[in-house]
């Protein structure tokens, strides 16, 4: 009885996160869950507190992110970035997709999905309108797909990579070969579907007339900020370091040199960061430690176990593609948390951890809130206005995740299973 209440009470609040009844935010029904275990005694406090202090790194990087995002925005850097890009298409909306995804492809390899979600979103916001376009959402679009398309490029692309990995991360020099391939056919893939599918939307016109505003000595130092993230979270990547740590820094560094610049109060920008992404990540953390005391997790590691030994490209396959699926059911996170957990503890070989990671990364293109990246999105557009209905998204979601998933899946399996990732 107690397993099953807790599996309950997990379930109806990854159902609030992922649903959204009445619009209430997906950090309250995080916590209400995370709190109900707790009040009913399902889990002890202690096991609680376990659960949040795992996320830790997961909080500094978003906390970090979160700063620059805020900066830049009001700073004016997306508006300058915005100017720049619509000028740089030349009145060509097909030029104009080609240029805001390349950006997407940079922007998630080197600073991670959230940081597309969170950063280029508004950016693009910013584009759709210097241009003068009247459907942006083709634009949009390509800032929710290529932050998971691309997120597994490197081990800093996506904070779910590390939490399948946690502190078994591979060295970035044997990350590359295993995952070079796969990385490439999702980007392309993605691109092509996309290209495809909003090709009437990409006949609309684009404003040549532009004007570029100047961007002020803070929004440079807000940029130069940003920049020395990407540089730090490739050097920590590099040295098999956390990421959490040189992200806050990077962002709190920046945020007091821009404060100074500006003579104006941290707390403008502060106040202004969507700061519930961070309990709702901690409830997250807390319903799959809440999971792993049920046995579930066990369960699962054991059922992993048997295939790997049946067989391991099955088994890699398989898993990659349920994952992948599951995902879109509960929110990519919680659903790496629980591989993670169930890879670390079944010891798989390095093909079926790979295929869990990539499910992980990719699987969350077929739904709205399949991934953390698209939440913040999503939260990203409601505070332009924008609003995207879920059925819309699937309805794209539904051609441009799968071939990229058998694509990138297969990839592995055909790279040849000997590499070690551990």
């Amino acid at each position: 009885m107690v397993n099953l209440a807790t599996w309950g009470i997990a379930g109806l609040a990854t159902a609030g996160v992922v649903l959204r009844p009445m619009k209430v935010p997906e950090a309250v029904w995080a916590v209400a869950g995370a709190l109900a275990l707790v009040c009913f005694g399902l889990l002890p406090v202690r096991a609680a507190a376990d659960g949040v202090e795992k996320g830790v790194d997961v909080y500094l990087f978003l906390t970090g992110m979160m700063v620059l995002a805020e900066l830049a925005r009001q700073e004016g850097l997306f508006d300058w970035l915005a100017a720049r890009a619509a000028s740089m298409a030349r009145g060509s909306a097909t030029r104009l997709f080609d240029l805001v995804y390349a950006v997407g492809v940079v922007v998630t390899v080197f600073l991670s999905n959230d940081a597309t979600a969170v950063v280029l979103t508004p950016a693009v916001a910013a584009v759709t309108r210097a241009a003068k376009i009247d459907r942006p959402l083709p634009y949009l679009f390509v800032c929710a797909f290529i932050a998971n398309a691309a997120s597994f490029v490197l081990p800093i692309s996506n904070p779910a990579n590390l939490v399948i990995y946690a502190s078994h991360m591979p060295p970035l020099l044997q990350w590359l070969p295993r995952f070079a391939l796969p990385s490439v056919l999702s980007i392309a893939a993605t691109y092509l579907v996309l290209r495809w599918t909003q090709r009437e939307a990409l006949r609309q016109a684009v404003s040549t007339d532009v004007r570029i505003p100047t961007l002020s000595s803070a929004g440079k130092m807000t940029a130069a900020g940003i920049a020395a993230t990407g540089v730090a979270l490739m050097l920590a990547s590099a040295w098999s370091l956390q990421l959490g740590w040189p992200t806050c820094i990077a962002g709190l560094a920046t945020l007091g040199l821009v404060s100074l610049m500006a003579r104006s109060s941290p707390w403008r920008f502060l106040r202004a960061v969507s700061w519930g992404v961070i309990p709702l990540v901690a409830g997250l953390f807390v319903l799959v430690e809440a999971l792993d005391r049920s046995g579930v997790i066990r369960a699962l590691s054991d059922c992993l176990r048997d295939q790997v030994q049946r067989s391991a490209d099955l088994a890699a396959a398989g898993s990659g593609a349920i994952v992948g699926i599951a995902s879109n059911l509960i929110n990519n996170l919680p659903a790496g948390l629980i591989a993670g957990t169930a890879v670390q503890t079944a010891d798989v070989p390095p093909s079926v951890s790979s295929a869990i990671l990539v499910g992980v990364d990719l699987g969350p293109n077929l739904s709205v809130t399949g991934s953390l990246a698209t939440i913040l999105w999503l939260t990203a557009l409601r505070r332009d206005g924008i609003q995207v209905k879920a059925w819309d998204f699937f309805k794209l979601g539904i051609l441009v995740m799968p071939p990229a998933l058998l694509l990138s899946l297969g990839s592995l399996l055909l790279s040849g299973m000997d590499l070690h990732l551990r």
